[in-house]
């Protein structure tokens, strides 16, 4: 038995936790400051966002290409419909550590929202004050699915840990 494939799991599932933790940490900061029009940079705040890589473009492990190969060979992969994916587009499995990489950035494609409040103290010469770029219910989306991928990662970890100790009894 191969404890590098045993092991390949767990560093998966612990990176995959590292990550959405990540996110739901950037999402509480965006929530937090949804309305903060001051920051110590100046201006309103930005919202941030997680990038999530992986290994690199098109890397698959090796085992991930034997199971594939061998299941094409023996006739039981084969594309019925258009609408499936085709060989390129298969998700890759990662090798090596960290299995998941995440970079945090400010998202600069969605603008700052303006509204007319000419009393307000961050108000312009037009007394307009310009609020943060963050949607509470976008955010609260994201909060879910970033609770769920974590839950899914600790179900992994879980379900990994249950084989192990099962293998350990035979």
């Amino acid at each position: 038995m191969d404890t590098g494939n045993l092991f390949q799991a767990f560093r998966i599932s612990a990176s995959g936790l590292s990550t959405q933790r990540a996110r739901l940490n950037v999402i509480s900061a965006n929530i937090a400051n949804a309305n903060t029009t001051r920051t110590t940079e100046g201006g309103a705040y930005q919202r941030r966002v997680v990038a999530i890589q992986g290994d690199g473009p098109g890397t698959r492990s090796t085992l991930f290409d034997r199971l594939l190969h061998a299941a094409r060979s023996l006739g039981g992969l084969h594309k019925t419909s258009e609408r499936h994916l085709d060989e390129s587009t298969f998700v890759s499995f990662p090798g090596s550590e960290p299995a998941v990489a995440f970079s945090v950035s400010i998202d600069e494609t969605t603008p700052t929202r303006f509204e007319y409040e000419p009393g307000h103290p961050d108000a312009n010469a037009e007394g307009y004050v310009e609020y943060p770029n963050v949607e509470i219910v976008q955010e609260m989306v994201d909060l879910m699915t970033a609770s769920r991928a974590y839950e899914a990662n600790v179900t992994v970890l879980n379900s990994t840990k249950a084989m192990l100790r099962k293998a350990l009894e035979i």
